[in-house]
C-alpha cells in the first residue's frame, strides 16, 4: 500500500529510510484438543469459544522509546539552536538603533532630545505642566525638566522588585499612554521613546518631585547604576527632570548635539502649545556667531498664527491670514491652523505646509495634510460657484497648496504613524475630522470677508488657469544645430546664430518695421513688426493670453518661454529694444510692452537686457544744418544755442514711419549716435512696482480714476 503522508515543506529534509522491521505474527486459532469418547452431558456454558477465540485481536506491540534528534550534518554544522540569539531588556536598541531613531545620523542623533521633549509636551498637553525648562551645558548633556506630575516612583505591581521608574527606562513598551487613564492625547504611543533615549546615551539622570519627595537614579548605557534614591524632601518642587548624553559608541565620537537645532526644536514646541513657557539656556560659546540667544523664555500665545507671522515676514499676502483653533469631545480633542496665501511665494518657496499631531512633526504629511487640503479647495470652489465665477470649478487641491504658506496641528487619540520616527500620520478618520473642522470655519471666513473672499477666488483661478496653459503649451527650443527654430514670418532675422551682439527691435506697425529693415545693420540686427497694440496682459485671462499671435510671435522670436521656464541662455540676443513713436500711443504701446515683459519675462528686466529707444520728436534744420530734439525741452535748448540768428524750419514726427531710412538709422539705431534707456525694476523697487502696475494697467478701473485724480493737479500739458 502506497505511504500518503508528505513531507512539510518547511521541516528538515527526512532521514533515509532503513531496512523494514518484521511486523508482529498473526493471531490464530488454538490447536483443537484431542477426541475424548463421546460425552452425552451438554457443553458448560463457560467453556471456551474455540471460534471466538481465533477471531480475538492480538495485543499491540509495545511503543518504542523517541530517539534522540539527529545531529547537524556536515553542512548544517556552525548553524544550530546555539546560533539563535535572544536579546533581552534593551540590547535590541543597541544591536539596531536605525529600527528606533532611523539611523544614526546628526537628525537621529537629535530625535533623542525630541523624544525626552514629547515627553514633556504631554504633560502640558493634558494640563499638568505649563512650564518646561531646556538646559545644554557645555560637556554635551542636555537636561529637559517640566513641573508635571513626574513619572511614578513606588513599586510595579508586574514587578515588585523595581520601581515604576525604573521599568519605564529599561523596559520596552513601558509607559502611561496605552490607553486614556493618564493622557487624554500624547506623542508617545509605543512607550518605547525614552527607553530608547536611556538606551543609546552614555548617562542619563533623572530627577523626579512628587508628592513632595525628591527622587533620583542614574542608568550608564541603558543599565541602572542603582535603585532609586530619595534625595530628601521637596516641598516646592514638583515634576521630572532628564539630563542624559548621547553615546559615542553609537553616534560616533565627532558627533554633538547642536545648541541652535536644539533651540529651534524647542521654539516650535512653544508654538503648539498655548499657555506653556519653554526656558532655554546654554553657555554662550554654544551659540557663538549665531543669532541663538544664550538664555531667553519662549511662550506664544497666539499659537500657530504667531509662528506663521515670523515665516512670512516679507510676503506679499493676497489676504490676511486665515487661522483658527477648534476644540472637539471624542477622538480628536482639537484642531489648530494658520494659513497665508501669497501672490509671489515665499522666498525660495512657492509654498510650504508644516504639520504636527499631538506636538510631534510629521514632515511627510500625512491624513491630516489631506483633510486640510480638501478643506481648502472644496470650500473656494463653492464660494467660487455661489460667487457666479464660472471658472472656480476647475479649481484643485494643488493650485490652493501650492501658493499657500500651512502650519496645521492636530491633537487626537490614538493616532497611528509610520514608523517610530513618527514622519507620517496615517490615521485615516483624522483626514475626516479635520476638513469637517476646518471647512466649516472656512466658510464662515469667506462669508465674512466678501473682497478678500473674491481676491482669493480670483488667485486660485488665476493660478489654475496657468496649470492648465503650462499643460497645453508646447516646448519651445532653442535654434541648434539639429533643429531649427520655428520663427515668425514677419521677423527679419539677423545673419548671425551666435546671441552675443544681437539686438532685436520690436517696432510699432508695418510702416515703421520697413524703414527699420532698410536702417539696421543686418549682421546684428533683427526687426519685429507689430500688429498696433498687443494685449494688456496684465487685465487679460489666461485663454486670451495663450491665443493672442503677436504675443506668441513675440516669444517665438525670443527663443524663450514666460513665467518659471524663463531660461537666460535660451535668449537670442543680447538685448531687446523697444522702439516706438515718441508720441502718446507709441507710450502707450511701450507701457504693454513693458507689462508683458515684467509680468511674464521678469527675468529679462532683472539681467538689463530690455531697453527702450529714444527716437526724436523733431527735427530742427536751418540751411545744410540738421539736429533733432527727443522733447520740447531739448528743441527749446537747441533753439537757443545750436543755431544762428534766423528762421529755424521745426518739424515734428508723427510716426516713426515719416522717418527716411538714413534718419531713423543715425538717430535710433545706429550705436555710435543712438540713445537707449536701460529698463531698470531694483528689489527695493519691486514692491512699489506691483502695485504701480495693478493700478494702471490691472483689471479694476477705479483704481485708475483714484490715480487720475489724485495727480490730475500735477499735470501741466497734454498731449493728445
Amino acid at each position: 500500500m502506497a505511504d500518503d503522508s508528505q513531507d512539510d515543506l518547511f521541516s528538515a529534509p527526512s532521514a533515509p529510510k532503513g531496512p523494514a522491521t518484521p511486523s508482529a505474527p498473526r493471531a490464530t486459532a488454538p490447536a483443537p484438543a484431542p477426541k475424548s469418547a463421546p460425552v452425552s452431558e451438554p457443553p458448560s456454558s463457560l467453556s471456551p469459544d474455540p471460534v471466538a477465540a481465533a477471531h480475538k485481536p492480538a495485543p499491540r506491540p509495545a511503543p518504542k522509546p523517541a530517539s534522540p534528534p539527529p545531529a547537524a550534518s556536515a553542512e548544517n554544522k556552525g548553524y544550530d539552536a546555539s546560533s539563535i540569539e535572544v536579546l533581552e531588556g534593551l540590547e535590541p536598541v543597541r544591536k539596531r538603533p536605525g529600527m528606533y531613531i532611523g539611523g544614526t545620523d546628526e537628525r537621529a542623533l537629535h530625535h533623542l532630545f525630541a523624544e525626552i521633549l514629547d515627553n514633556s509636551m504631554d504633560e502640558a498637553v493634558a494640563g499638568h505642566a505649563d512650564r518646561i525648562e531646556v538646559i545644554m551645558d557645555e560637556d554635551g548633556y542636555v537636561s529637559v525638566s517640566d513641573n508635571g506630575r513626574g513619572i511614578p516612583v513606588d513599586p510595579h505591581p508586574k514587578f515588585p522588585d523595581k520601581s515604576a521608574l525604573e521599568v519605564v527606562m529599561t523596559t520596552l513598551h513601558a509607559g502611561g499612554k496605552f490607553s486614556d487613564k493618564a493622557y487624554q492625547t500624547a506623542g508617545g504611543l509605543h512607550g518605547v521613546g525614552i527607553s530608547v533615549v536611556n538606551a543609546l546615551s552614555e548617562r542619563v539622570e533623572v530627577e523626579v518631585a512628587r508628592d513632595k519627595t525628591l527622587w533620583r537614579q542614574t542608568f550608564a548605557r541603558g543599565l541602572p547604576q542603582g535603585p532609586v534614591e530619595k534625595v530628601g524632601a521637596a516641598p516646592n518642587r514638583r515634576g521630572t527632570t532628564v539630563r542624559f548624553k548621547p553615546d559615542a559608541e553609537i553616534f560616533g565620537p565627532r558627533a554633538a548635539l547642536k545648541a541652535p537645532r536644539i533651540f529651534n526644536m524647542a521654539r516650535a514646541k512653544a508654538f503648539l502649545r498655548r499657555g506653556v513657557q519653554i526656558r532655554w539656556k546654554c553657555p554662550e560659546t554654544l551659540v557663538e556667531g549665531t543669532e541663538i540667544p544664550a538664555e531667553t523664555t519662549l511662550a506664544f500665545p497666539g499659537g500657530l498664527a504667531d509662528r506663521l507671522t515670523e515665516l512670512t515676514p516679507n510676503s506679499s499676502l493676497v489676504t490676511e491670514q486665515f487661522a483658527g483653533r477648534v476644540e472637539r469631545d471624542g477622538r480628536m480633542g482639537a484642531v489648530e491652523w494658520a494659513v497665508a496665501f501669497s501672490e509671489n511665494g515665499f522666498g525660495p518657496d512657492d509654498s510650504f505646509c508644516q504639520s504636527y499631531c499631538n506636538t510631534v512633526p510629521t514632515p511627510m504629511g500625512g491624513t491630516h495634510e489631506q483633510g486640510l487640503r480638501a478643506a481648502l479647495s472644496k470650500g473656494l470652489r463653492a464660494y467660487g460657484e455661489l460667487a457666479n465665477v464660472k471658472k472656480a470649478a476647475q479649481i484643485t487641491a494643488d493650485d490652493v497648496m501650492g501658493g499657500a504658506g500651512i502650519l496645521v496641528s492636530v491633537f487626537i487619540k490614538d493616532p497611528e504613524f509610520q514608523g517610530q520616527t513618527k514622519d507620517r500620520l496615517s490615521t485615516a478618520e483624522a483626514g475626516r475630522l479635520v476638513e469637517q473642522a476646518i471647512r466649516d470655519q472656512f466658510d464662515h471666513w469667506l462669508a465674512g470677508r466678501p473682497k478678500d473672499a473674491a481676491r482669493l477666488v480670483e488667485w486660485a483661478v488665476e493660478r489654475a488657469e496657468d496649470r492648465l496653459k503650462r499643460k497645453r503649451e508646447k516646448e519651445v527650443k532653442r535654434q541648434s544645430a539639429t533643429r531649427k527654430l520655428r520663427l515668425p514670418g514677419k521677423l527679419a532675422d539677423c545673419s548671425q546664430n551666435s546671441a552675443e551682439g544681437a539686438e532685436l527691435f520690436l517696432v510699432e506697425g508695418d510702416s515703421a518695421g520697413g524703414s527699420a529693415k532698410q536702417a539696421r545693420d543686418r549682421k546684428t540686427q533683427a526687426i519685429l513688426p507689430l500688429r498696433g497694440k498687443i494685449l494688456n496682459v496684465a487685465s487679460a485671462t489666461a485663454d486670451k493670453i495663450a491665443a493672442n499671435q503677436e504675443i506668441s510671435d513675440l516669444l517665438l522670436a525670443l527663443g524663450v518661454q514666460p513665467g518659471r521656464k524663463f531660461d537666460l541662455e535660451d535668449l537670442r540676443y543680447e538685448r531687446v529694444i523697444i522702439m516706438c513713436d515718441a508720441d502718446v500711443d507709441g507710450a502707450h504701446i511701450a507701457a504693454l510692452l513693458a507689462t508683458f515683459f515684467y509680468k511674464f519675462l521678469p527675468g529679462l528686466i532683472e539681467s538689463g537686457r530690455l531697453f527702450m529707444a529714444q527716437p526724436p520728436l523733431y527735427r530742427l534744420t536751418q540751411g545744410g544744418k540738421t539736429l533733432y530734439a527727443q522733447d520740447d525741452a531739448e528743441k527749446d535748448r537747441l533753439l537757443e544755442t545750436a543755431f544762428k540768428k534766423g528762421k529755424v524750419e521745426v518739424g515734428r514726427f508723427k510716426g516713426l514711419g515719416e522717418m527716411t531710412p538714413p534718419q531713423l538709422k543715425s538717430t535710433t539705431m545706429l550705436r555710435e549716435s543712438r540713445s537707449l534707456a536701460r529698463v531698470v525694476v531694483t528689489p527695493e523697487m519691486r514692491e512699489s512696482a506691483d502695485a504701480l502696475v495693478e493700478t494702471l494697467m490691472g483689471k479694476k478701473p477705479e483704481l485708475r480714476f483714484q490715480f487720475i485724480q489724485d495727480h490730475a493737479p500735477f499735470v501741466e500739458d497734454v498731449d493728445v
